[in-house]
C-alpha cells in the first residue's frame, strides 16, 4: 500500500490515478510476474532489441519483466507523456543532430552483450555485464520530469533503481569526490561520432553525494519496457533535477575520481554549460531564457509554455546539496 503525503506539489500516487486503466494494469502484471522471477531475467527478449529503434515501422514494443513497486521516489502526478512522443523526440547526437535522427538511426546499436567498466578509486573495480548490473538493485517505476536545456520537457516513467546501489556495491575510497560517466563512442554503429560538433567519446560528471542521491537512477527502462536505443539502450542515468544533457545514455564505463570531470558540453561550449547544470529558471542560457519550458505534447495553436520549476520541481528533495553555494556561479 503506497501512503498519499503531499511534499511542494509531489505525492506517491497509486499508479491508476494517473495512468490510463488498461496501461496501468499491464504494468501491474509485470510487477507480479517479477515478484516471482529470476534477477537474470529483468530484461526479456535481449535479441528483439534490434528491432525496437525503428520510426518509420514502429517496432513490437519488448515488455520489461516487471517492477518490484508501482512508483518510487518524488513523483510527479502530471500527466505521462505520451510513449510515440518520448521516443521520437530525442536528443542523442551519436545518431544525428535533428531530434528524429536518433529514432531513425539508432537501430544500428548492438545492445547485447553489454559491459560496463566501473573503475577509479574504488575498492572493489570491476567489470559488469548487464545481466550482473540487473541482479544489484530492484527494478521501480519512477515518474520523473526530464527538462532540457533547449526549453522543452516531458514526463516519463522510467524503470530501473537507484544508482546508489551500484555505488554502495564497489566502495568508493575516502578521496573519491566526483563520478565519471562515460557514453559508448562506436564509428561502426553510431554514424554521427567523429562529428565535430563534440569531442567523443560523450562524458558527463556528478559530484559523488548528486550521484548517491536516492532520486539519482540508473534506468533499464521506460514505460514497463526495455529502453528504447532511442532514449539510451541498454542503460542509462536519470537525473531528474538537472537538465537532460547529464543523464548520459548507453553507458559504457563510470569511474570515480578525486577531480571534476570535464564534461563533453563544458569542454565545446564552457560559457553555455557548467559542470552542475541544475534545471534553474533563475539562469538563463546566454542564448535563450530558462524561465518557462514547452511541454511535449502541448503543441497545440494556444497551448501556454509552463513555468519552469526550480531543480525541476524537486527542490525539496535535493535543494539541501547546494546550501551555500551561489547557483548563479555555479551553473
Amino acid at each position: 500500500m503506497l501512503i498519499k503525503s503531499r511534499n511542494d506539489g509531489f505525492i506517491h500516487p497509486v499508479a491508476s490515478e494517473i495512468t490510463p486503466q488498461g496501461i496501468y494494469e499491464q504494468r501491474r502484471e509485470l510487477i507480479r510476474h517479477m515478484a516471482a522471477g529470476v534477477a537474470g531475467m529483468a530484461l526479456a527478449s535481449w535479441a528483439a532489441r534490434d528491432a525496437q529503434a525503428q520510426l518509420a515501422a514502429p517496432p513490437r514494443r519488448v515488455a520489461l519483466a516487471g517492477t518490484q513497486s508501482a512508483v518510487s521516489g518524488a513523483t510527479t502526478v502530471e500527466k505521462i507523456t505520451d510513449y510515440k512522443d518520448a521516443t521520437s523526440y530525442n536528443n542523442f547526437y551519436e545518431f544525428g543532430m535533428d531530434k528524429g535522427d536518433p529514432a531513425r538511426n539508432a537501430h544500428t546499436l548492438p545492445t547485447s552483450p553489454w559491459t560496463v567498466a566501473v573503475e577509479g578509486l574504488v575498492k572493489k573495480p570491476a567489470s559488469y555485464t548487464l545481466e550482473d548490473l540487473l541482479k544489484l538493485g530492484p527494478q521501480e517505476e519512477r515518474i520523473y520530469r526530464l527538462r532540457c536545456v533547449e526549453g522543452w520537457s516531458m514526463v516519463i516513467p522510467w524503470v530501473g533503481y537507484s544508482l546508489s546501489e551500484l555505488i554502495k556495491k564497489v566502495e568508493p575510497l575516502g578521496s573519491a569526490r566526483y563520478v565519471e560517466f562515460v557514453t559508448l563512442a562506436d564509428r561502426k554503429t553510431m554514424p554521427y561520432v567523429g562529428t565535430r560538433v563534440l569531442d567523443w567519446p560523450y562524458v558527463e560528471g556528478l559530484r559523488l553525494d548528486e550521484a548517491m542521491h536516492p532520486l539519482t537512477l540508473l534506468a533499464f527502462g521506460m514505460y514497463g519496457e526495455v529502453l528504447p536505443k532511442q532514449n539510451g539502450a541498454p542503460l542509462r542515468l536519470v537525473v531528474p533535477w538537472k537538465y537532460g544533457f547529464k543523464s548520459g545514455k548507453s553507458l559504457v564505463k563510470i569511474r570515480f575520481t578525486d577531480k571534476e570531470p570535464m564534461t563533453a558540453w563544458r569542454q565545446a561550449a564552457p560559457q553555455e554549460y557548467g559542470f552542475y547544470s541544475n534545471v534553474n529558471p533563475n539562469v538563463d542560457h546566454p542564448r535563450w531564457s530558462q524561465a518557462k519550458e514547452r511541454r511535449i505534447g502541448e503543441d497545440g495553436l494556444f497551448a501556454k509554455k509552463r513555468k519552469t520549476l526550480m531543480f525541476n520541481g524537486y527542490e525539496a528533495q535535493v535543494g539541501q546539496l547546494y546550501a551555500g553555494m551561489d547557483l548563479k556561479k555555479f551553473y
